[in-house]
């Protein structure tokens, strides 16, 4: 579908990409990755032809759309969030105008057996069919399902969308994307302004649609669960993986092994023939020999190796006074402002614990965080307890930063103790390596600067941490440090965050957010997402269903447990039934459609089973399109 053939690119002479080559296939699901400063949105901004190379060529199949999705992007306003989604669907009434007159024109013409009214026909059962296949008028429906899956509910759906905050007003854009059904979807960091429910709902929708997908992201679990290969860009070159991204990292370490032993021999080669050229340089007898091994040193192209990834360094909180036994209890807590954002909220968090704060945008996480830490006046009792020393992060804690001071002065006023030694080390860990310390903090972007803020943080000897969304600034490098740190970290620790990798194994509370309640769940985030499924297993795929309720401690009777085993057993062995059933129909699909094809350019009118077949094939096509709709829908609910 997109071939890019000896692509180079240069920014100020520096070479970021140097002849790279692949191609992006129908039904690919391409995990773009790489260190920051790889080049991989640049990759992505080229692929959609808003940016050309400096050499080389991307040259895509006839017809192939491609839809982008960047990080950050200008919002149009003015509309509500129905109309505003609804703009995916202009090409359908240009579609629509273009059809119907066509219809008129070949209800005016009498010239029935003319070359060209049989070309218009043609033309008008093309577009017909394409209408059809694209959803014709009935994309309404369409729409709600998109949007509720992304996390709306039907009563905003009039709700203009300049009183929607970016991450909302974003979720609209990547509805309209995804509506466009495109050949090629280009994705950058779109789980950036998504809960996991959201989350989970674009996974099955990326996996489920027929097109190519090819994304950047730094949620593991998210790219683990769409991709099924792995462009790594590295050494201005790209290197190609068809595999998912846990696999790949498997694979990147052995082959970096490769590169170790490979650059190891050739630094021996080369000293060796250093070595006998400075010996016998001035003797005569050896002069051609020296010659030779002269040129043989010349055409010896370096091997390059990887960047060293660091993300072993480990990080530790300094040492910090311990607190009282319970830092935070909450006891009926409510908050309104023209509306109930919470109500009657129970909570007790003990020494040490590490818990999760869950939910939609919206439902009152950061309500309660503010609540926590005095900002903002609620009705009913939070009591924070004795000895609690708390740190937050959010978002505008990069602002408080010193805009005068280097990146490095900033950590340096921190640190204490053997910390010191080991500055540069840590801003590498977090994407602050070589000369980019020496940054002053008014030149750093939004993101550095909120990367910047989480490492004083993390150095600051405080016992209670409150970190809000602490990930999404941060490559999977930097989270790995960021969660050992947090795991051993002796303190209390609140997170707010739809990193479910990040969660996994750090967090043993859950406390899930929504329709103004707060409900405990006693175990880790995917624990919390099984049971969210569980109970909302007979709600529509595409519509969030309610939030979990509060599971106490009794254990599951060992019948219940080995029937729900059994049941998802047979669940799984539905499922990918259904899987092969598509997949075959789809196959099916291309060999009548070539077949129509081939006889399009035989008609000719001397052959009348030609059009006999081509009837055939046509009905054909159409049944397979209903079963394959048919399958696909079970699939996405989950049979």
């Amino acid at each position: 579908m997109v071939t890019i053939d000896n692509l180079s690119v240069e920014f100020s002479a520096r070479p970021l990409f140097r002849e790279v080559s692949f191609v992006v296939a129908d039904r690919d699901r391409i995990a773009l990755t790489g260190k920051n400063g790889a080049g991989k949105s640049t990759m992505l901004r080229i692929i959609a032809g808003e940016m050309s190379p400096s050499l080389g060529t991307i040259t895509t199949t006839k017809d192939t759309s491609i839809a982008y999705l960047p990080q950050v992007m200008e919002l149009a306003g003015g509309r509500t969030v129905m109309e505003e989604t609804m703009q995916a669907f202009e090409h359908i009434h240009e579609m629509q105008a273009s059809i119907e007159a066509m219809n008129r024109e070949m209800g005016e013409r009498t010239d029935y057996e003319s070359a060209d009214y049989m070309a218009l026909c043609e033309r008008y059962a093309h577009a017909q069919e394409r209408f059809q296949m694209m959803g014709g008028m009935n994309f309404r429906a369409e729409i709600e399902r998109t949007l509720t899956g992304l996390g709306f509910t039907r009563e905003e759906f009039d709700r203009p969308t300049n009183q929607l905050s970016g991450g909302w007003r974003m979720r609209i854009e990547l509805a309209k994307l995804l509506l466009r059904k495109p050949d090629v979807l280009l994705l950058d960091e779109p789980t950036n302004h998504l809960d996991i429910e959201s989350i989970q709902w674009l996974e099955q929708y990326l996996v489920q649609q027929p097109g190519a997908v090819v994304l950047v992201s730094h949620d593991r679990a998210f790219i683990n669960n769409v991709t099924n290969r792995t462009l790594e860009i590295s050494c201005g070159r790209v290197w190609d993986y068809k595999v998912k991204y846990d696999d790949y990292v498997r694979l990147r370490a052995e082959r970096r092994e490769q590169q170790l032993r490979a650059y190891e021999n050739q630094q021996k080669e080369i000293a060796d023939l250093k070595d006998f050229i400075e010996r016998f340089r001035y003797k005569p007898t050896k002069a051609v020999q020296v010659q030779e091994r002269i040129k043989q040193l010349a055409r010896i192209v370096p091997i390059e190796v990887d960047e060293i990834d660091n993300s072993a360094l480990s990080l530790k909180f300094p040492p910090c006074q311990r607190s009282g036994d319970f830092p935070l209890i909450v006891e009926e807590l409510s908050k309104s402002y023209d509306h109930p954002v919470i109500s009657d909220v129970n909570m007790t968090i003990r020494r040490g614990e590490k818990v999760a704060f869950v939910g939609k945008n919206g439902e009152g996480k950061s309500t309660l965080v503010k609540c926590i830490l005095g900002e903002i006046p609620f009705d009913g009792m939070l009591k924070v307890g004795h000895n609690v020393q708390i740190g937050y992060f959010a978002q505008n804690q990069a602002q408080l930063l010193d805009p005068e001071l280097t990146v490095f002065d900033t950590i340096d006023r921190v640190a204490r103790g053997d910390i010191r030694t080991r500055i540069r080390d840590i801003l590498g860990a977090f994407m602050f390596g070589g000369e980019e310390s020496d940054k002053k903090v008014k030149v750093l972007s939004g993101g550095e600067r909120s990367r910047l803020a989480m490492i004083r943080l993390l150095l600051e000897p405080v016992n209670f941490l409150i970190l809000d969304e602490p990930t999404n600034h941060l490559d999977m490098r930097s989270k790995d440090v960021l969660k050992e740190a947090i795991r051993c970290f002796d303190g209390t620790v609140i997170i707010v965050s739809h990193d479910r990798e990040f969660l996994d194994g750090l967090v043993s509370r859950v406390y899930a957010f929504g329709g103004g309640s707060v409900r405990e769940h006693l175990g880790g985030i995917y624990d919390w997402i099984r049971q969210f499924r569980k109970v909302n297993e007979n709600a529509s795929a595409a519509s969030p269903g309610p939030m979990i309720a509060q599971h106490k401690s009794e254990p599951a009777p060992a019948s219940d447990k080995g029937r729900d085993w059994a049941e998802q057993k047979a669940q799984k062995r539905a499922l990918k039934k259904l899987e092969e059933r598509v997949k075959n129909i789809e196959e099916e699909m291309k060999e009548v459609s070539a077949a129509i094809t081939i006889l399009e350019t035989k008609m000719d009118g001397s052959d009348p089973t030609v059009y006999e077949r081509y009837d055939r094939l046509k009905k054909k096509q159409e049944e397979l399109e209903s079963d394959w709709l048919e399958a696909s829908e079970e699939l996405e609910r989950g049979v």
